[in-house]
């Protein structure tokens, strides 16, 4: 039954009074008779604590008057207001048992999830991610086969974007590219773009991105998955730099420095359109600016002659290194 919309839903029926007015429930029930018709072999007596009428009075006990509760047995409590005809504790009449027309039961708390279906799936949340350490007996790790959490440093136009992407597309154990410059342009509308000036609102811009990427990679980490993330970090900003990143993901993240020669670098530049590319001036500053990871202890691989399978080669090399002896930074 339909009701018409803002009008309000008629009342529930009340234990022991039958149903309310204009509310039938054999109305809701498919295999309940129409109003008035009369069931196969004549009229059949009511079941006992039938709700739709009152009960039968036992031999010996005056029925009470209509409008009125019943008289309660000898010894038994009456029912509090409210409370439903069956003891506290006990399952209601079972169906088709001193309740006629069946009604739905609507359950309360969450069901249970089924584990032949998906979307019940239990993901540990992500914690700081620790430094991996090398098998047993072996000199260095297989980086291959190592669940890590690498950071790929440079300038614009050096490859980290090309090599991190073919780096995790070729390895043994699933592994996650996570491109700051790829969450940083998530913003649609109230983009601020370095290159029309560096001011609180860009900055604040990358903080974001920088702390989303980390979220994700200990996401990722936490459940079996490695990751590379890329970013410019310079050397001259540690707060903002490493070290923000050593708090988003943690002290086992590794960090590469990719710096090939400046003429690679504005080459490489000059390809590139839309809002990363930049001018050859804010290159060579940037370039610049990146020379002070040498002397910082961080493992630095110069690709101005290496293509990218080459140079993710040497990526792996220089990551089983850092892993047998972790660089301070």
């Amino acid at each position: 039954m339909q009701h018409a919309v803002g009008s309000p839903l008629p009342p529930p029926p009340q234990p022991g009074h039958g149903p309310a007015t204009g509310w039938s429930p054999a109305a809701h029930h498919p295999s309940a008779p129409p109003p008035g018709a009369v069931p196969p072999g004549g009229p059949q007596p009511p079941a006992p604590g039938f709700v739709g009428g009152p009960a039968p009075h036992a031999p010996g006990q005056m029925p009470h008057a209509p409008g009125q509760p019943p008289p309660h047995a000898q010894g038994q409590p009456p029912h509090q207001q409210g409370q439903p005809p069956h003891q506290q504790g006990q399952p209601p009449h079972p169906r088709g048992q001193g309740q006629g027309p069946a009604t739905l039961q609507l359950g309360h708390g969450p069901v249970p999830p089924n584990p032949d279906t998906t979307g019940h799936i239990q993901l540990p949340p992500g914690g700081p991610v620790a430094m991996p350490s090398p098998p047993l007996g072996t000199a260095q790790a297989d980086t291959g086969a190592t669940t890590l959490a690498v950071l790929l440093i440079g300038p614009a136009g050096a490859g980290k974007t090309s090599v991190a992407k073919f780096w995790a597309e070729h390895r043994r154990v699933p592994t996650a590219h996570i491109s700051l410059d790829d969450v940083r342009e998530w913003v649609r509308s109230g983009f601020a773009d370095p290159q029309s000036g560096w001011n609180d609102h860009s900055e604040a811009q990358y903080r974001l991105a920088r702390r989303t990427c980390g979220f994700a990679a200990r996401n990722f980490l936490a459940n079996g998955i490695s990751c590379i993330l890329d970013d410019a970090v310079f050397p001259d900003r540690p707060v903002v730099g490493l070290g923000g990143w050593k708090r988003h993901v943690g002290p086992g993240l590794l960090p590469v420095v990719l710096l090939p020669g400046l003429e690679v670098v504005l080459e490489r530049n000059a390809l590139r359109s839309g809002n990363r590319r930049l001018t050859d001036e804010e290159v060579a500053r940037i370039h610049g600016r990146m020379a002070g990871w040498y002397g910082s202890g961080l493992p630095i691989i110069d690709n101005s002659q290496l293509d990218v399978p080459a140079t993710a080669r040497v990526l792996d090399d220089a990551l089983a290194r850092a892993i047998a002896s972790p660089p301070q930074w």
